[in-house]
């Protein structure tokens, strides 16, 4: 599965790629170990979590709803246990705050706080700006999202755990635009 997720996603932009999904999956198996929840069901969403980006950079498809269906299929045919199944893909689907469900299981509240996470801190400040120059934006507009967005991500954590490190990574968020809007405002 880990293969295949490597391969899916080699052609995925820098601010979502493979390396971001091994950060996920590392945050969610650190967060499982303080707050619960079922390991096999919490590796296998983390892993697929993201699996439907290159459809969303293709068509504009929700990667939530494809990666859920892309899980569906797949996970049958490794062995994965089927009465697990539908917990793996409400977890994905529910992983994106802003678009998708609420998350009901520990699980999905799991996988949503490490998505969010890998949104905040230093690999936040980094990832945003990929994302400014994949789609061609503004620095402006990466600082805007700083404010719209990701100083916002603390306040919609799940877990404790998450909350505690969402407040630590957001600090360093802060510290940064300070130090940003110190430096821009001697621009000529």
């Amino acid at each position: 599965m880990i293969e295949f997720v490597r391969t899916e996603m080699s052609e995925v932009s820098p601010s979502h790629d493979f390396e971001h999904v091994k950060r996920v999956v590392g945050l969610c198996e650190f967060i499982r170990r303080k707050e619960g929840g079922d390991p096999e069901i919490l590796r296998a969403a983390a892993w697929l979590h993201d699996i439907g980006r290159p459809a969303e950079e293709r068509s504009g498809e929700d990667h939530a709803e494809v990666s859920a269906e892309i899980a569906e299929d797949l996970l049958p045919r490794v062995g994965f246990p089927s009465d697990k199944l539908g917990e793996v893909t409400h977890a994905i689907r529910a992983h994106r705050f802003s678009t998708g469900p609420e998350p009901q299981t520990l699980e999905a509240k799991i996988l949503q706080d490490a998505d969010n996470l890998d949104a905040l801190g230093a690999m936040g400040i980094a990832r945003c700006f990929c994302a400014v120059g994949e789609r061609g934006t503004s620095l402006e507009s990466g600082v805007e999202h700083f404010h719209e967005k990701l100083l916002r991500l603390p306040e919609l954590m799940h877990t404790e755990t998450a909350r505690r490190l969402a407040e630590e990574r957001r600090r360093r968020m802060v510290l940064f635009l300070e130090w940003l809007e110190k430096e821009w405002r001697m621009r000529s």
